[in-house]
């Protein structure tokens, strides 16, 4: 189970469609919380996308690298390595 320390908040001023808003209500309702909960959760989730998507990017740069690599080093192990 996360533990969350007691964060200071601040507040956001956002305006959105009115269906927005009436959706938004709704959910809050439906999670016993409020709009700025939900508000909130939905940035923790795109924030959480954002770094996944990050970290996927670092990884295929990575990846193209390390293939760069090795094939720049395969023709001096072949002719290293005995056969």
């Amino acid at each position: 189970m996360v533990t969350r320390i007691k964060e200071r908040k601040v507040q956001l001023s956002a305006t959105v469609r009115p269906e927005l808003k009436i959706l938004a209500e709704e959910i809050a309702k439906e999670n016993n919380t409020t709009k700025s909960g939900i508000i909130s959760q939905c940035l923790e989730e795109i924030a959480r996308k954002r770094i996944i998507k990050l970290m996927e990017e670092g990884y295929r740069e990575m990846s193209e690298e390390n293939k760069l690599r090795a094939e720049q080093s395969l023709p001096i192990a072949l002719e290293t390595w005995p056969r």
